[in-house]
């Protein structure tokens, strides 16, 4: 199997051992990055649940299932977290390696929560049953941001978003307004369950 690749960010890609043709040169309209990305993460957790023992479906999967998910992830992570006991714990830089596991990095399991969640809804999942946004996979991904940065000695607090002019104080009332959904992500059929 490939290894699945990351990135300390949210653009980081799962590779699956698994065919694919999802790409089409004849395409009329290429799908964005982003798009791309929630296919290809979308279709690795359909395999992950085909390959399952025993086998999950899709309609029956829950919060605890995503945990398991996350957690079989880690095996790929290229994030060193060190132990409490390692003399590089809370060292955002250290001189020199440890035996410290590797883990996914917390804001590479958060954008991908985030991608899964829209495409489980988006492929016709109802809201109010989404495995994604369970509460328990939240605090899950609360605990890795946590334990992340005290381990790697990084702070993952957001940054200020740069205000571009002070009129947006006086828009401020209309923050609750909705945004239009910027996925054009339609329901696909699910890959055939080859489980190489």
């Amino acid at each position: 199997m490939d290894p699945y690749t990351e990135v300390e960010t949210s653009d980081y890609t799962i590779n699956p051992n698994i065919s694919s043709s999802t790409t089409s040169p004849s395409a009329v309209t290429t799908p964005s990055r982003y798009e791309n990305q929630k296919r290809r993460d979308w279709n690795t957790f359909c395999q992950y649940l085909k390959n399952h023992r025993p086998p999950l479906a899709l309609s029956r999967c829950s919060g605890a299932n995503v945990l398991e998910f996350l957690r079989y992830l880690d095996q790929f992570g290229k994030t060193k977290v060190h132990t409490p006991v390692c003399p590089f714990y809370g060292h955002p830089n250290p001189p020199c390696p440890c035996p410290c596991p590797l883990r996914q990095a917390w804001g590479s399991l958060d954008a991908l929560i985030g991608r899964l969640r829209a495409a489980y809804e988006e492929s016709g999942g109802s809201p109010e049953m989404n495995p994604f946004g369970a509460r328990a996979v939240r605090l899950y991904l609360r605990e890795v941001r946590d334990l992340q940065s005290k381990a790697r000695g990084i702070s993952y607090e957001k940054k200020k978003r740069k205000r571009p002019n002070l009129q947006q104080e006086h828009h401020h009332h209309h923050h609750l307004q909705q945004f239009p959904h910027m996925s054009s992500f339609q329901g696909f059929t699910l890959p055939p369950g080859d489980h190489t």
